[in-house]
């Protein structure tokens, strides 16, 4: 019977290596999964022309913003 050596321990920089690789894999295989799902909600976009809130706007209650049938 033959005698196994021990495996040397991992080295801090191999094991950040190893997790950074991992971390991109998992990122790689979530980016393709939603390309491939394609757009949660179709036709949903700002249609103000992507204009800034004036002062004091942004938050609840104000004008809003030319919606149609939502009164004042």
């Amino acid at each position: 019977m033959t005698a196994r050596r021990a495996r040397p321990p991992l080295t801090p920089y191999t094991t950040l290596a190893g997790f950074v690789l991992l971390l991109a894999a998992v990122f790689g295989v979530s980016y393709l999964a939603g390309s491939a799902a394609g757009p949660v909600a179709p036709g949903m976009h700002r249609s103000d022309g992507g204009t800034p809130p004036g002062p004091g706007g942004g938050g609840t209650g104000g004008n809003t913003g030319g919606m149609p049938g939502m009164g004042h």
